[in-house]
């Protein structure tokens, strides 16, 4: 059916009058409060409409109502006990025993018996009511604003054009279907499909919900978040050109960037039916890796010009390494002087310089016709035969430093400095470079530690030209509306920590700047795979961590987050929190459904989460739907919509 046709079908729902089908009849409530109802059913209404699965949609309708419709709508949580169990399982053990030694089919009941026996109760959650407003509109409420008798109400299984209208409703008159929506897949209650419905029930689901908005996709390994993620990003993707509209205005193109952990997006991937994501957008898509690999942009940093940066990375991948003396080099202090306090910029001067010639000891490549240029002092050049503020060569400065190590402890010039000015000529942070440089734990003892040899397996990550930052160019893509796929498949976890770190840092840095400067913005959406690995973990309280801050902060920069992970209970409690749409398929462990639970009333679902184990099964609440759908996700399809 095509979009116009089917738009058409669902606006001529007439939800009051179509909900209420003879052959749908399901039973009678005996219990109803504000948040449960209690329903006596049989096996042969139950039979009729297909059966009823834990998770069912039901609906109790008002018989009464009058020309204000009301109809509550309901969701299966499991059997309940009747006033009459108990005569009735004292009755069905009499006639077990009466017949133990005979045949004790159900035919050698009475036909009075049988009516009997085949009444059950079902408890069901009260999810809210549709309602018509006074311009005649359905409306939805998440609560019941009154109830009366449970004997007033009739309960049924929505038919399929029905549930569909019921499943993608949204407040307002906006009709799922339409611009900026995408079918996601279709309801499905349990994993057993004995009993097929007659129809299937499409999911919509608007791109928009995605937009600014936290998104999490929970799930074991192999139950298909990868391909929920594929479809938001194919969604995403296609929002713009759809022509849709936001505020009245049309979309701005969405900038997307992948942190691709194990290289899914940015490569070939056979569960793509030979399609990865970067070729469906083609020249939208930028691919980034770590290494050097055909068709990929490398993310490097010149660490002679960057030194900040640099550092930064060098000291992330040193973080384990519990030398004292690796441990004062991650230190060393990088805040740039006050350019007035000239004995303060002098002392950054020098240690910049001795950090860079650091990194031509450990055989970083220089850059063309690169020079080391600091203040010394008169005595130490002349000592050495090199004056540095006329710029020295890599070599030159490293014979420099050295030569100020080797007679840091002998050297007259070093004594008579401390004693005039009250303190060393070598402040601790230069004297950790220099030890580093040297690989000599004192001034002219014998070079025995590893030193400046513990940077050469950074040295892949540094280029020697002087081109714009990656940070920079991958924030310029994000705002002309293109997909970037970092893949970081090739590097370590504290390198893919790293990298993550800085990026999402350079684009909230940026957002911000537009957001105080009130410059207009588009939408960049963040997404990352197996998020545990990246994301600051449940105890972490410190709100300035950068995941931290773009969940709380990222909805008025316009910056959204869609994450992944079988690991929810690890995830900081400040994410998860902000979080407005959930995507949960099978989970096997009790404290990750624990933590599932608290958030919106997964908890009625945390049995059937814990069993089905069937891939794209997964439990459903975006932001524009009030209650969690069980949806069967559809096949990720790389050809455009």
């Amino acid at each position: 059916m095509s979009i116009t046709n089917k738009l058409r079908s669902m606006a001529s729902v007439d939800l009051f009058k179509e909900a209420v089908v003879p052959e749908a009849f399901v039973g009678r409530p005996f219990y109803f409060d504000f948040s449960k109802m209690k329903i006596l059913s049989n096996d042969h209404w139950k039979e009729t409409v297909g059966g009823i699965a834990a998770g069912t949609f039901l609906v109790a309708v008002y018989d009464n109502a009058g020309a204000r419709p009301e109809i509550v709508l309901l969701r299966v949580l499991g059997p309940t006990t009747l006033p009459s169990d108990s005569d009735v399982v004292a009755a069905m053990v009499d006639h077990y025993k009466e017949n133990a030694t005979t045949d004790t089919s159900a035919s050698k009941l009475d036909n009075y018996t049988r009516y009997e026996f085949q009444f059950s109760g079902l408890e069901c959650r009260v999810l809210g009511s549709f309602y018509l407003d006074e311009k005649g509109r359905t409306q939805f409420g998440a609560d019941v604003d009154n109830f009366y008798g449970p004997n007033n109400y009739s309960v049924y299984r929505p038919p399929g054009r029905v549930l569909e209208y019921i499943v993608n409703f949204r407040d307002g008159e906006i009709i799922p279907g339409g611009s900026g929506d995408q079918r996601i897949g279709e309801v499905r209650y349990a994993s057993s499909r004995r009993h097929p419905m007659n129809d299937s029930v499409p999911v919509y689901v608007s791109a928009f919900d995605y937009l600014g908005k936290r998104t999490a996709l929970f799930g074991m390994t192999r139950t298909g978040k990868s391909n929920t993620v594929k479809m938001i990003i194919k969604a995403t993707a296609e929002l713009a050109p759809s022509k849709a509209k936001i505020g009245g205005k049309p979309v701005p193109p969405i900038g997307q960037i992948i942190f691709d952990v194990n290289g899914e997006y940015a490569n070939d991937n056979q569960q793509d039916q030979g399609t990865a994501i970067y070729q469906l957008y083609g020249s939208d898509v930028t691919r980034y890796s770590i290494l050097e690999k055909t068709g990929f942009k490398v993310m490097k940093l010149n660490f002679f010009k960057e030194v900040v940066q640099g550092f930064e990375m060098i000291s992330s991948g040193l973080q384990d390494d519990k030398a004292i003396y690796t441990q004062a080099f991650m230190n060393v202090n990088w805040e740039a002087a006050d350019p007035t306090d000239f004995s303060a910029k002098t002392r950054y001067e020098r240690r910049k310089a001795c950090y860079q010639a650091i990194l031509a000891a450990a055989g970083f490549t220089l850059p063309a016709k690169f020079r080391i240029t600091f203040e010394g002092a008169k005595d130490i050049n002349a000592a050495v035969g090199l004056d540095p503020s006329k710029g020295l060569s890599a070599e030159d400065a490293i014979k420099w430093f050295t030569w100020v190590w080797d007679n840091y402890a002998s050297d007259p010039f070093f004594a008579s400095y401390r004693l005039s000015k009250g303190r060393d000529w070598a402040d601790e942070d230069l004297q950790s470079l220099l030890r580093f440089l040297t690989r000599k734990a004192k001034p002219g003892a014998q070079a025995t530690e590893a030193g400046f040899r513990k940077l050469i397996p950074f040295r892949e990550l540094h280029t020697s030209t002087l081109q714009k930052s990656y940070e920079e160019e991958i924030v310029e893509l994000l705002r002309d509306g293109k997909i970037v796929i970092i893949d970081l498949s090739q590097g370590n976890p504290n390198l893919q920590r790293t990298y993550s770190d800085r990026l999402c840092a350079a684009i909230f840095r940026e957002a911000m700047a537009r957001f105080i400067k009130n410059e207009p913005a588009n939408f960049i959406q963040m997404y990352f795979e197996e998020a545990h690995n990246l994301f600051p973990k449940k105890n972490e309280s410190d709100l300035t961590l950068i995941y931290n801050r773009i969940a709380k902060e990222g909805a008025k920069l316009n910056l959204g987050l869609v994450y992944a992970t079988q690991e929810v209970s690890s995830i900081s409690a400040n994410v998860l929190k902000n979080t407005q749409n959930w995507f949960v398929s099978h989970l096997n462990n009790n404290d990750e459904l624990r933590e599932v639970s608290k958030y919106y009333d997964f908890e009625d679902f945390v049995e059937s989460l814990r069993r089905t184990t069937d891939k794209g099964f997964i439990r459903m609440k975006t932001y524009s739907n009030a209650f969690i759908v069980p949806v069967q996700i559809d096949r990720f399809s790389a050809v455009k919509s």
